[in-house]
């Protein structure tokens, strides 16, 4: 089905919501609504900054509850990001799952299949777990052809744990579908990664149309759980999955590929237009969602329940403990020549530095750039005219250096001060300056992986290239 397709599916679902019976409140145990986006990255909404992209019903959320100003990501991928969800644990410790288009793993389970367990409705619209093969019980619950069947199937005062996927804005584009609908070129704000070119603006414009229609899509399912008489009781999440599908964004742990948008609501149970700056990651989700059933988070997670920022009436900092994330990325697309290896590498990201440590610095971390066992040249960036016109201009002596930023190869460390260089293009590792720094959060950073069991600091890293990938593949391997 084509995203188009899908998309029509929602406006008919849009238009049907006086068929939905309204049921009555739940109690105590809240509905779960978790709305995410295919790589909408930070920080594309107004709330963030960004003066082209409109997104009234983020901020809708973010005024009835919190806006998170440092939310990320567990991998810049589709199918390891979503896994790490799912369970409550980082993707390293999930097996294949740690890679694009893998098999979910035997063993972990997932908050869906826990919440229905104890008796909640459950069920996802469109993209929840993956791409990849799911278990015979699907991770994230039934699929469900709308919302609106959804609801139809839901037993009276049962509450609801949902998954509402977006295609968008996921690749391909309509292209010039944002200036077509009125967007300014002049307007678009390009990140110093990138060339800033007529071409450049106008794919960014047609991201923002599609960040525009999820923002829509969710906006319309609000107003259905408010008819419902059910948007007091139910925890809202707007979110995306990893970093825009631009070069050097997805696919990347700088904060363009990990760096993600969140606003969340729960009726009074949230303060309301709170703007916190702790560091939360969305593994944090799952371990949240049990807590707030009344369901002890299980001890294999690794995230850390959100209810003590939810509790708090303030903005700001609120739990000094939450001072970092880590992130990390093994297999996106078997990008290399002639090997299913990945790119592995991990990130620990706090308010003054990021720090990034690439295992296999002899890999190119954006795919070989002639060719590639899944097909294209640097097949880790998604095909765009974003791409296309940074690699024609490869060898200008202007617009060049935008190609080694996103396509070269990159050392074992990489530092980057925060304060002097928000956009992460000048690595200091090399910097005497920085070596105390340096050496402090890669130590960190180290301890924290060993902690986490991550098979790449236990001698294992190897077995991430062993698993299978589902995806299309011009040149396999023999």
């Amino acid at each position: 089905m084509s995203k188009f397709s899908m998309y029509f599916g929602i406006m008919v679902f849009g238009g049907s919501f006086c068929l939905v019976d309204a049921q009555p409140p739940t109690g105590e145990r809240p509905n779960i609504l978790l709305c995410m986006a295919d790589d909408w990255s930070w920080p594309h909404s107004p709330l963030y900054g960004d003066q082209v992209v409109r997104t009234p019903t983020f901020e809708r959320i973010a005024a009835a509850g919190i806006l998170f100003q440092n939310a990320f990501v567990s991998s810049p991928s589709c199918t390891p990001s979503r896994n790490a969800l799912l369970t409550g644990q980082y993707h390293w410790r999930l097996e294949a799952g740690g890679n694009l288009w893998s098999a979910f793993p035997d063993g972990p389970r997932t908050y869906p299949n826990i919440l229905e367990d104890r008796g909640y409705h459950v069920g996802a619209y469109r993209k929840a777990f993956g791409p990849g093969r799911d278990r015979e019980r699907p991770v994230a619950g039934k699929n469900y052809s709308s919302p609106q069947d959804f609801f139809k199937s839901r037993p009276p005062g049962v509450p609801f744990c949902f998954w509402f996927g977006s295609p968008d804005p996921h690749r391909p584009y309509e292209w010039q579908s944002g200036v077509n609908s009125g967007m300014k070129l002049q307007q678009v704000q390009v990140p110093p990664c990138l060339p800033d070119s007529v071409e450049v603006r106008t794919d960014i414009c047609d991201y923002y149309y599609e960040v525009q229609r999820f923002d829509r899509e969710v906006g319309e399912l609000l107003d259905l759980l408010e008819k419902m008489g059910e948007l007091d009781n139910t925890i809202i999440v707007m979110t995306g999955d990893n970093g825009w599908p631009f070069p050097r964004g997805k696919s990347n742990l700088y904060d363009l590929g990990v760096h993600a948008p969140l606003a969340i609501q729960w009726g009074n149970r949230i303060a309301k237009g709170r703007v916190v700056d702790d560091f939360v990651s969305l593994i944090d989700l799952a371990p949240t969602f049990l807590e707030a059933a009344g369901i002890e988070p299980l001890a294999e997670m690794t995230g850390r329940s959100l209810m003590k920022l939810f509790e708090s009436p303030r903005s700001g900092m609120v739990d000094p403990t939450r001072t970092h994330v880590l992130t990390g990325k093994e297999r996106h697309t078997p990008a290399q020549a002639d090997n299913m290896d990945g790119t592995p590498m991990r990130a620990l990201r706090n308010r003054d530095y990021l720090y990034i440590h690439n295992f296999e610095p002899d890999c190119w971390p954006a795919g070989h750039p002639r060719s590639s066992v899944f097909g294209p040249p640097l097949g880790d960036i998604d095909n765009s005219p974003t791409k296309t016109f940074i690699v024609a201009h490869k060898h200008d002596p202007e617009l060049g250096k935008y190609y080694e930023l996103c396509a070269a190869k990159r050392p074992s460390d990489e530092l980057y001060d925060l304060h002097k260089d928000p956009h992460q293009l000048h690595n200091v590792a090399d910097d005497p300056e920085y070596a105390v720094i340096l050496t402090t959060l890669k130590n960190q950073l180290m301890r924290e992986l060993k902690e986490t069991k991550d098979p790449r600091v236990a001698g294992q890293g190897h077995l991430f290239a062993q698993y299978p990938y589902y995806g299309r593949m011009a040149n396999p391997p023999e």
